[in-house]
């Protein structure tokens, strides 16, 4: 039986929201995965490809999401390279399903995880890098426990916005995955088609349970920022 409001309007089906926060969670995993050696490379290295790497992860601030959408859509259709070995591997296409989304998800919120950790990386400075190496730390343990611990402010920064932004994904997601309800509908979507349809009481609700969590994820980051100081080296 539906849930009706007090006018006898439907209230509407949250399997949106849990299927974005389902996305939004898996594609901060693969992003931090991806975005830290990224960032910690950015930050060290003084290759003359380093400002061509920064301004390609960049490229999803400044390029419009059905741009983006729109070529990720021909990189992951059945028809490419990489959408066809996918087919021919698992059986199922990339595009119109939940791995599409995590895909395009992650590609449009890389420079959100990247950006934040390299800035962290690079405030961290020489000096304790080389006072490690000194008592003989090996690079990998250098990174675990001196990069790291010092860079944790970038950490949760990273891992918060890249969350938030991928909670109000549209553009993006709706050109690679659609509106498949239970699979690719998330609640930019939903809030859209309610909308749509002039269900107003609908599309307020999840409009305002969004605006929460994205309040809430902005205290966060401020609370990190305060509790947790950049180090200098």
């Amino acid at each position: 039986m539906a849930i009706m409001w007090s006018d006898g309007a439907p209230f509407p089906d949250l399997t949106p929201l849990w299927l974005t926060m389902r996305l939004a969670g898996v594609s901060v995993v693969i992003l931090l995965i991806i975005g830290t050696p990224l960032a910690w490379w950015l930050a060290q290295t003084q290759s003359r490809a380093k400002v061509a790497v920064e301004a390609i992860t960049a490229l999803p601030l400044v390029l419009p999401p059905t741009v983006l959408g729109f070529y990720l859509l021909v990189l992951l259709s059945p028809n490419s390279m990489l959408g066809g070995a996918w087919r021919d591997v698992t059986g199922s296409a990339l595009t119109f399903s939940f791995t599409g989304l995590v895909v395009a998800s992650v590609l449009y919120s890389l420079p959100f995880t990247v950006q934040p950790l390299q800035a962290s990386f690079e405030a961290i400075g020489r000096h304790p890098m080389e006072a490690a190496a000194s008592l003989g730390a090996g690079p990998m343990d250098r990174f675990c426990t001196v990069a790291t611990p010092l860079a944790l402010r970038g950490y949760l920064t990273a891992m918060v916005l890249s969350f938030a932004h991928t909670l109000g994904e549209f553009g993006v997601v709706l050109m690679v995955g659609g509106n498949i309800p239970g699979q690719t509908k998330v609640i930019s979507i939903a809030i859209y088609e309610h909308v749509e349809t002039l269900e107003y009481a609908q599309a307020h609700l999840l409009s305002a349970i969004l605006l929460g969590i994205s309040f809430v994820v902005l205290i966060a980051v401020y609370a990190a920022n305060r509790r947790f100081p950049v180090h200098a080296g």
